[in-house]
């Protein structure tokens, strides 16, 4: 298996979260410790880029819902961009094309945060 890591850069005032390797309950905790991070920092438009995610389980899926809400009550957003088909498959199966906007890339889910000011 591959392994997990994360990286996190600004763009337009937007906090990007790189993904890449295997998102699962082992390595889940390292994406909550940065979205937790972006909340106490009061940075609520989040941008998920999984160009270079490989895998996702449910404890990865997880992580999604565990903090939607709280960046929601602050008037942001998670969003995600760059899936691979096999990727955007689990999330699609799971409902998650209804409850977060997937854009094909960054640079369009950026747009969609600068949009909606």
């Amino acid at each position: 298996m591959s392994n997990f890591k994360v990286g996190i850069r600004e763009n337009q005032n937007v906090q990007v979260v790189d993904l890449k390797g295997y998102l699962d309950a082992h390595t889940a905790p390292e994406l909550e410790k940065i979205f937790q991070a972006l909340i106490d920092k009061k940075n609520f438009n989040i941008v998920v880029n999984c160009r270079d995610l490989n895998y996702i389980s449910s404890a990865g899926l997880g992580v999604f819902m565990a903090y939607i809400e709280d960046v929601r009550k602050n008037s942001g957003d998670i969003k995600l961009s760059n899936m691979s088909a096999k990727i955007y498959n689990v999330f699609d199966l799971l409902g998650f094309p209804l409850l977060y906007d997937i854009t094909s890339d960054e640079a369009e889910a950026i747009q969609n945060f600068c949009s909606k000011k």
